[in-house]
């Protein structure tokens, strides 16, 4: 799915979701520029994100955007 197309849906998804809903995201956002789009959207509804768990093959780049904000609490590691 192209960047464009995958932040569509999630914008869709953002905005007709009830305001401080709990939810939990799974490969979003996944690069950079999402998370940075994700946080403008959080801001704009007054809403932060509590923690951000990545996986092993997340992007550094997300991650450490993640990192520098003090939300990574952690990255798990797949099994060899």
């Amino acid at each position: 799915m192209s960047e464009q197309l995958t932040l569509a849906v999630f914008r869709k998804w953002f905005w007709a979701r009830k305001p401080d809903a709990g939810f939990l995201l799974e490969d979003f956002p996944a690069t950079l520029l999402q998370a940075k789009v994700f946080d403008e959207w959080l801001e704009a509804r007054s809403e932060h994100l509590a923690a951000v768990f990545a996986n092993a093959s997340a992007p550094a780049e997300a991650v450490t955007h993640y990192r520098t904000q003090g939300l990574l609490a952690g990255v798990a590691r797949t099994a060899a």
